[in-house]
């Protein structure tokens, strides 16, 4: 079997002296998981983490681990370095797709603001606005989608002042004030969709990222 495609590599462990374990979100295939050949003792076009490139996938049958052939085309983290938030904001990214998002399923969408990402942080004065807007489509894409148009429980599209965490639904001042002490207040922020990712991550029996814990 093989995949061609293109990819960022979110994720690169040793596996033994010479090769390395890696994980590269792709723009038609998900995370892909194979291994990279001598990439532990390259000493020119060391994949990194943070590296956009094409890629090749190869494995004899579907269900094997398969090898990569990985060519670098940019490297997205490197404007990044310099700025420890960008940096923070980056690795929180891959952290979260490397945990909660599945092998070998299509995400184009997110893949796409993902790249989008990376490519705008450098440029911006408000990262972590970027980075919320990122997090809401992630949530989105994994079955917890915000709805802050309207009321859930009258339909008025003004006065919302909350969030429901079972629904993702806004909530209005009057049809929320009896049960204010058990819903989250908007506007949405780190914290809360810090909410809905711990709930992600305990519905699939795993713990949130520590970086994401730590933002």
């Amino acid at each position: 079997m093989q995949i061609e495609t293109t990819g960022i590599l979110i994720n690169i462990k040793p596996f033994n002296e010479r090769d390395a374990l890696a994980h590269i979100f792709t723009c038609d295939n998900g995370v892909l998981v194979g291994m990279l050949r001598g990439a532990v003792v390259a000493k020119k076009n060391k994949p990194l983490v943070g590296q956009f490139g094409r890629i090749s996938w190869n494995a004899r049958l579907d269900s094997q681990l398969g090898v990569f052939h990985f060519e670098n085309e940019k490297n997205l983290s490197a404007p990044l370095m310099m700025n420890t938030d960008l940096l923070k904001i980056m690795n929180c990214v891959f952290a979260l797709i490397y945990t909660l998002i599945p092998e070998r399923e299509s995400y184009n969408d997110l893949y796409k603001k993902t790249f989008a990402l990376l490519n705008d942080l450098n440029g911006t004065d408000n990262p972590w606005d970027l980075y919320l807007d990122w997090e809401i489509n992630l949530l989105h894409d994994l079955g917890y989608a915000l709805d802050l148009t309207k009321c859930s429980g009258c339909q008025k599209t003004n006065d919302l002042c909350y969030l429901s965490p079972k629904t993702g639904r806004a909530v209005c001042r009057d049809c929320g004030e009896p049960y204010k002490e058990k819903l989250y207040k908007l506007p949405v922020d780190l914290n809360v969709t810090k909410k809905f990712l711990c709930d992600v991550c305990d519905v699939q029996g795993i713990k949130i990222p520590q970086i994401r814990k730590m933002l």
